[in-house]
């Protein structure tokens, strides 16, 4: 995910001024050459058919998310639409697992909104298997509870 991969190197510009002393380690070299490599090699990317439906592939990390917008073709292959993804703020980084991963669907459901209204049904496929309390709104975090409802109001 490229906030996670650009970590290094928006750290290292954090608080500083125009003309403060950068400290250009080796995470940041390797941070740099990996982002090149990424940035130079075309995905292919497919343009989104609105007559099927949607897959909405989340993921988070200590340092931010990465969103996957995707459908299926006629024969089942998978093809990929969008990348997004999204550092987290020093605030959200404090949050435990469970909250991270649903900021992550949160978000993609707020960001990704022209794609998925009007959508009768989407996937969302995530890593992080507590959150299908999601579906039944049990849960005893009012931060989740709150992001609970609002997904279930969008739905």
């Amino acid at each position: 995910m490229f906030s996670s991969l650009a970590a290094p190197l928006t750290e290292l510009l954090k608080g500083k001024s125009k003309k403060g002393h950068i400290d250009w380690t080796s995470e940041c070299q390797e941070s740099f050459a990996q982002l090149k490599e990424k940035l130079s090699t075309n995905p292919v990317l497919y343009g989104p058919d609105f007559k099927r439906q949607f897959i909405l592939q989340t993921d988070a990390s200590d340092t931010g998310i990465g969103i996957v917008l995707a459908q299926r073709n006629d024969r089942g292959v998978e093809h990929l639409i969008l990348y997004l993804s999204k550092k987290f703020s020093d605030a959200e980084k404090v949050y435990c697992t469970t909250e991270k991963e649903c900021t992550a669907i949160v978000y993609a459901v707020k960001k990704l909104n022209c794609y998925l209204d009007g959508q009768q049904k989407f996937i969302i496929q995530t890593d992080h298997n507590p959150l299908v309390w999601l579906k039944t709104n049990t849960g005893t975090n009012p931060r989740l509870v709150r992001w609970s409802l609002a997904l279930q109001l969008r739905g």
